[in-house]
């Protein structure tokens, strides 16, 4: 099956002023979000993307913009299904008043019980994003081959809640996870499990490329060579 390359969106004017943006419209990417942004064309250069799938919101296709001009062939689908968690009457506030409420212990500890006021639950994030992952896996491996890569642009809690479920983790467990803004995190799948292959890197990301020789799907015992 394919490999999945979740991009998190460039830093942005939200990020910087510390509001939870949300589905909040006009939110754009900063000046550091905009030069990594420019540097994510070179990063990926060496891997072969078969289709490029974009949460709808503008930080996300702000953050592709430099990727898509790079590579003219490729056209960008839109997904709502990986669009930022809906945060209700949320939206919009401040983490430094919201860091007192009630349910932000939740968040933090338990978020899979935790749903936010107007509107929707971790869980259900966690779910239609993953539904999303399996859906473009099919797609890809019926147009482009098992072998193929392609890349999914998202937001900070979809890219966590795909990682804890590529890795059998519960919700409640994926606020241990952490990915920077514009880093990159694959995810390679197979037929019976995912590997998780790169968390938030920030780097170089040559050593994703598809090898001549391609694994067996085991996880190599003693943690393996690495890439040549």
């Amino acid at each position: 099956m394919p490999t999945l390359i979740l991009v998190r969106h460039g830093r942005s004017t939200a990020n910087t002023s510390g509001v939870l943006a949300g589905w909040t419209p006009g939110v754009s990417l900063d000046e550091r979000g905009c030069a990594q942004a420019a540097a994510l064309p070179a990063r990926l250069a060496a891997l072969p993307l078969a289709e490029i799938v974009t949460s709808p919101l503008q930080r996300c296709q702000e953050t592709l913009a430099p990727l898509l001009a790079a590579r003219p062939g490729l056209s960008p689908h839109t997904d709502d299904r990986i669009g930022e968690c809906d945060y209700g009457d949320w939206s919009g506030r401040k983490l430094a008043e919201l860091k007192d409420e009630p349910l932000m212990e939740v968040v933090q500890a338990h978020p899979s019980a935790a749903a936010f006021p107007g509107g929707e639950s971790m869980r259900a994030m966690q779910t239609r994003a993953a539904e999303a992952v399996r859906d473009w896996n099919a797609r890809v491996e019926r147009d482009h081959g098992a072998d193929a890569t392609y890349l999914m642009c998202s937001h900070g809690d979809i890219i966590k809640s795909l990682v804890a479920e590529a890795l059998g983790l519960h919700l409640d467990l994926f606020q241990r996870i952490s990915v920077e803004p514009c880093s990159v995190t694959a995810i390679r799948y197979t037929r019976l499990r995912p590997f998780l292959v790169r968390l938030g890197d920030t780097g170089d990301l040559a050593s994703l490329a598809p090898r001549e020789e391609h694994p067996d799907g085991d996880a190599p015992v003693g943690g393996g060579a690495g890439a040549p």
